[in-house]
């Protein structure tokens, strides 16, 4: 728990939090509530006291001590089993709370100097919600009276089920942009902005420094994607591509290095590399001449097809770590379905581009989808084998049924389950467009292939 300290004590008290999650898996994987932290920054900068609270944090203060950079500051969440939600109890996995425990929350509640005059509540993965709720009832229970405003991803997509079920006063499905009406509507507090809040150089840096541990540093260089994946929502969920200035990136990787020594950042661009020329170029160029003992990594994924030689050296120079390629599958003939975004020469030709930049094996991942409806999984294996035998590491990244996508409709029909009745069907750890029954094993058998050696097949 974090609180603000600076605002004037007049001034509205804000509680951000961020949700446990509940699923069969769940493994920081540079994952932080970038979006929440963003409008804790912007209250900060109009002068409201914020407190935050991270039903994550992998770093509480009851948890054992563990090294934050290890894994380049990837690790496991305290995993608590719980039971099962009725429409998943034939799945043969352990369901898991992820996260803090619940009597550490009710504690760092009860801790609170200030009771909040307004509580913010994110969301990530759709079928995450079951956390979500548990979350607000346990805010709802300690502060009845307190008015609760839930966004984020799983509310902008579900966004009447998130009214219906969720408790919250009231569910948003902008970017934040309402941030300052819904203050005054709740509080009374109203200030003018100081700032365009869509201009993203205007706007402040989020404040992870409200963190018990910052171990990485995201960075959001754009907003948007200029694709449109028949399996993905980014266009959905940003329809135009902004971008902030490579000297504002820039400026907040000097930040975070000299005020808190980090030294691993997270690019969760969805689109990094596409016109390069105006936007990562000059930024890896800039990265390079800090010449900083800094770590970067990508798991949002590259348009392979922007990759080019000078792209592959500048990375490399900059200090490039982990590096992932949005490929999704290796039938180059039949993939229009899903996107348009490469072939299999554009493909070769990158590989060959990073790995005589001096990327590793280890260093180079190629996501591909699992579980697309009607997906033979022989393809995927046939996928798995080819990314090996190209030199990199094949990633299994299974699909997550998306409502309002180009293939929802697809993956409905497709479906053992009834998508369009509840979120939790969308899981990805139960493969719910694979017309056969879930099995552990289909999963188990292709991670296994994945890491295999090209010998060995």
């Amino acid at each position: 728990m974090s609180i603000n300290s600076k605002s004037d004590p007049n001034t509205p008290h804000i509680l951000l939090v961020n949700p446990w999650i509940h699923d069969f898996a769940a493994y920081d994987v540079w994952a932080k509530p970038y979006g929440l932290l963003s409008l804790a920054a912007i209250l900060r900068d109009h002068g409201v006291r914020v407190t935050y609270i991270d039903c994550l944090d992998r770093f509480h203060a009851r948890m054992p001590a563990a090294d934050p950079h290890a894994r380049h500051g990837r690790g496991p969440y305290l995993k608590t089993p719980i039971a099962k939600p009725a429409a998943l109890k034939t799945i043969p996995r352990t369901y898991s709370r992820y996260g803090i425990l619940p009597e550490w929350l009710h504690d760092d509640l009860s801790a609170l100097e200030f009771a909040p005059d307004l509580i913010l509540v994110t969301s990530l993965m759709t079928y995450w919600y079951p956390g979500v709720f548990e979350t607000i009832a346990v805010l709802k229970d300690r502060f009845p009276a307190v008015p609760l405003v839930l966004g984020g991803i799983y509310a902008r997509l579900w966004t009447a089920h998130a009214r219906r079920h969720s408790r919250a006063d009231q569910v948003i499905t902008d970017r934040g942009d309402s941030l300052l009406a819904i203050v005054k509507a709740y509080t009374g507090y109203e200030v003018a902005p100081r700032f365009d809040l869509l201009n993203l150089d205007a706007l402040p840096p989020p404040a992870f420094d409200l963190q018990r541990c910052i171990n990485y540093i995201p960075l959001l260089t754009s907003r948007g994607c200029p694709f449109d994946c028949a399996y993905c929502a980014s266009r959905l969920l940003e329809p135009a591509l902004r971008r902030q200035s490579p000297q504002r990136v820039l400026s907040e990787i000097v930040h975070w290095h000299d005020r808190y020594g980090v030294r691993d950042f997270v690019f969760y661009d969805d689109a990094l590399l596409v016109g390069s020329q105006q936007h990562a170029l000059p930024l890896l160029e800039g990265i390079i001449r800090l010449q900083r003992p800094l770590f970067f990594h990508t798991p949002n994924a590259f348009h392979i097809r922007a990759i080019t030689a000078e792209t592959a050296r500048l990375m490399y120079r900059a200090g490039f770590h982990t590096l992932r390629l949005g490929l999704e599958t290796t039938d180059f003939d039949s993939r229009s379905e899903l996107d348009h975004k490469v072939s299999e020469d554009e493909f070769e030709r990158a590989v060959g581009h990073l790995r005589s930049a001096g990327f590793s094996q280890e260093q180079i991942g190629a996501y591909l989808l699992t579980g697309l409806p009607g997906q033979d999984l022989k393809g995927v294996q046939r996928s798995i084998r080819m990314v090996r035998n190209q030199g990199i590491t094949p990633v299994p990244a299974y699909y997550t049924p998306i409502p309002h996508t180009p293939l929802w409709e697809k993956a409905v029909a497709h479906s053992r389950y009834d998508l369009e009745a509840d979120p939790i069907f969308s899981n990805n750890t139960i493969m719910p467009c694979q017309k056969e029954e879930y099995s552990w094993k289909i999963m188990s058998n292709l991670k296994e292939l994945a890491r295999k050696e090209p010998s060995a097949q």
